[in-house]
């Protein structure tokens, strides 16, 4: 599984590491992902999503049905 954000499709972000003296090694800046169960009013049930914390907050506001919508996922198959 790809660690990418299910809602959002966030992923990891290529970056440099840079020390005092100014030595520049390349990094990955990963995304913030969680593994959480949420309830689906339209379904009657829990769906498991790994989706990132800033997608927590943005489904507190719209709702799972809206952003699944704008995400192009059937929450059936979750």
């Amino acid at each position: 599984m790809s660690r990418r954000c299910q809602l959002t499709g966030k992923k990891a972000n290529n970056a440099f590491a840079v020390s005092h003296s100014h030595r520049r090694t390349k990094k990955l800046q990963e995304a913030n992902l969680q593994e959480k169960k949420i309830w689906w009013a339209e379904g009657n049930r829990f769906v498991k999503l790994r989706i990132s914390t800033k997608a927590i907050k943005t489904l507190n506001k719209k709702g799972i049905q809206a952003m699944a919508k704008e995400a192009g996922i059937n929450l059936n198959h979750y």
